[in-house]
């Protein structure tokens, strides 16, 4: 596994959330905690240093790691927010979530870290079926090949991890993991058992 002294994470909390009505997503209280409060539980213990990468409500945030902003203007997707955080991590890998995957859990987080090979720059998540490259780790040395990506006018986030050497990692064992809370019915539905998050 990546030692945790050269791996940083961040939590993309920074997207419109239009779907949403607008509402910060991050800080959406489902079944009494903000969204964000969930994976950052699981995270903060396998990183040694946590970003949240968000554009407004910044104090609140500041709650659960160092808060970075878009050097992009208005809201140009998770690329703009994993770039900031490329380029603002001091280590080796930078580890990537969404703040809406509140059944994140420590073993899959661990699989993913234990999947990553050194001869690959990226490894994505993978649910058997399709990629999910918003849970990926990245090394940061691809710093300057996503500020070349975004400067030719691209925003596709599974364009650019594609374009570069990637790995899928099947993380089908643990399909909770993928379930993403988009809009108000999914919040409805989404019921968060009793659990540790182990």
């Amino acid at each position: 596994m990546i030692d945790k002294s050269n791996l940083t994470a961040v939590i993309l909390a920074g997207g419109r959330s239009s779907r949403m009505n607008g509402e910060d997503k991050g800080l959406i209280l489902l079944n009494g905690k903000p969204m964000i409060a969930y994976v950052a539980t699981v995270v903060k213990e396998k990183a040694g240093h946590l970003f949240i990468s968000a554009n407004r409500n910044i104090e609140q945030y500041q709650e659960y790691g160092k808060v970075i902003t878009d050097a992009l203007d208005d809201f140009q997707g998770p690329l703009a927010g994993i770039l900031q955080a490329l380029q603002s991590a001091n280590t080796d890998y930078l580890l990537i979530f969404p703040c809406d995957a509140p059944l994140l859990n420590k073993v899959a987080v661990d699989q993913l870290l234990n999947s990553m090979r050194q001869d690959m720059d990226i490894g994505v998540a993978d649910d058997g079926i399709r990629m999910h490259p918003t849970m990926m780790i990245v090394k940061t040395k691809l710093a300057q090949n996503l500020v070349d990506f975004l400067a030719s006018g691209q925003r596709k986030l599974g364009l650019w991890v594609e374009q570069n050497n990637f790995l899928k990692i099947n993380l089908s064992a643990y399909p909770e993991i993928f379930t993403n809370l988009n809009t108000p019915e999914d919040f409805n539905k989404c019921l968060i058992p009793n659990t540790s998050f182990d």
